[in-house]
């Protein structure tokens, strides 16, 4: 029996809208971009002043500044996430035989890192120079890589759950969590005067960018359940499964 004709509609839709939200906040990152490296007035205007309000509270706040540098340094930063991504790419493969998207998940949070370097090289953007210093980093400024990488792999992370069928509680759960991770790697950054505020915003446009590209290369490519070879796969998985069973009992 064919099968193709009932999963088409909805395979070749919903690649369709992801690729243009794509789309849409790719041209936000290029517009912020343009903006960034021409040192619009306004834009700059508002990153120094933002910078410099929250350099002086962190100066005046030290227990506040130190929970900042360990929530970045330990627990939102970047090697933290990618380690987080491979872990849930060797589930994938442990537990559900996934190749395919085991290797979407790792190939798309490498490809990450290499776009938030070659902008970084590119841009060649300063970070901010304080005279008291509470943080430092390497590498130029634009884009914030903990921003890109925590938007990649929390967006990514989510996607997963809802697409493998998360309760409730779970999904709430993981939601609020990624939301605090994103938004909270963001601020910690700028908190630390490590980044301008339009570095973070940088980064969490082209991570989103790349998570809805993602997604919607992962909804056309991947092998559909009703495809054989999808089917010959999970086959051979039931075979090895009731082997196992007979051999236990």
């Amino acid at each position: 029996m064919h099968h193709a004709s009932v999963d088409s509609p909805r395979r070749s839709v919903a690649p369709r809208t992801a690729a243009r939200v794509a789309l849409v906040l790719g041209l936000c990152s290029v517009v912020l971009l343009a903006l960034v490296v021409g040192e619009w007035g306004p834009l700059t205007t508002v990153d120094r002043d933002a910078a410099r309000t929250t350099h002086r509270w962190a100066v005046a706040d030290p227990e506040a500044t130190r929970v900042c540098r360990i929530l970045t340094d330990w627990v939102w930063d970047p090697v933290t996430m990618r380690l987080l991504g491979a872990a849930v790419a060797v589930w994938l493969l442990w537990r559900h035989a996934d190749r395919w998207t085991a290797g979407w998940l790792v190939v798309t949070a490498a490809l990450g890192t290499v776009i938030q370097q070659a902008l970084k090289a590119a841009v060649g953007r300063a970070r901010p120079v304080w005279p008291d210093p509470v943080d430092s980093a390497h590498y130029a400024a634009y884009p914030s890589g903990h921003a890109l990488t925590a938007t990649v792999v929390c967006g990514l992370l989510l996607w997963l759950l809802r697409r493998h069928g998360a309760g409730t509680v779970l999904w709430r759960t993981a939601v609020t969590v990624a939301v605090i991770s994103v938004v909270g790697v963001g601020l910690t950054r700028i908190w630390l005067g490590v980044h301008w505020p339009s570095d973070v915003l940088a980064g969490w446009l082209l991570g989103a960018a790349l998570v809805a590209l993602a997604i919607a290369a992962h909804l056309r490519f991947r092998p559909c359940p009703t495809e054989p070879a999808y089917r010959a796969h999970r086959a051979e998985r039931r075979g090895d499964a009731g082997w196992r069973g007979r051999r236990g009992s």
